[in-house]
């Protein structure tokens, strides 16, 4: 497991650069939103750490992880933003519905990547059950969208 022994909350301000001048867009699927609110709140706290300013951080919601491509990509076109982080959770269920959601998800955040000079940062949590989301969204393993607020930060200064 990859984040088995691994916090994903865990990082060096030292580090990281200042998010102070950054505009960033935060687009979150309201689908499993107990997890998603978790991966918000994990990226929101982190970026402010980093000194970004909250008027400057755009947030908005999409009814599911499907939605988050289209949703990021008016983002963008709407709010110029100098990053984007889309937040999703798609726990598998007893249908392939969950590889056509994870697979649509990932294939089109990383079109937006290739296709726009706005980095997407992919925050979607793609796990086979419940506690899964839950150790990842803020618990055993941290929270995701810390991680995903560090990368944000990292590629807006690119």
């Amino acid at each position: 497991m990859a984040t088995a022994g691994k916090n994903l909350s865990q990082y060096n301000r030292e580090e990281i650069p200042s998010a102070e001048d950054l505009k960033i867009g935060l687009v979150v699927s309201q689908w499993n939103s107990e997890i998603t609110e978790a991966l918000y709140q994990g990226a929101f706290n982190t970026l402010v750490e980093c000194g970004a300013i909250t008027k400057n951080v755009i947030r908005w919601n999409v009814p599911g992880s499907f939605e988050l491509v289209f949703g990021c990509k008016k983002m963008i076109a709407g709010h110029s933003p100098d990053v984007v982080i889309a937040i999703g959770s798609v726990i598998r269920g007893e249908t392939k519905h969950f590889d056509f959601v994870c697979e649509a998800a990932a294939q089109g955040i990383k079109d937006l990547n290739v296709l726009t000079d706005t980095p997407v940062i992919f925050c979607v949590l793609t796990d086979d059950n419940w506690q899964q989301a839950k150790d990842r969204s803020g618990g055993i393993h941290g929270n995701k969208g810390t991680e995903a607020a560090i990368a944000a930060i990292q590629m807006a200064h690119l």
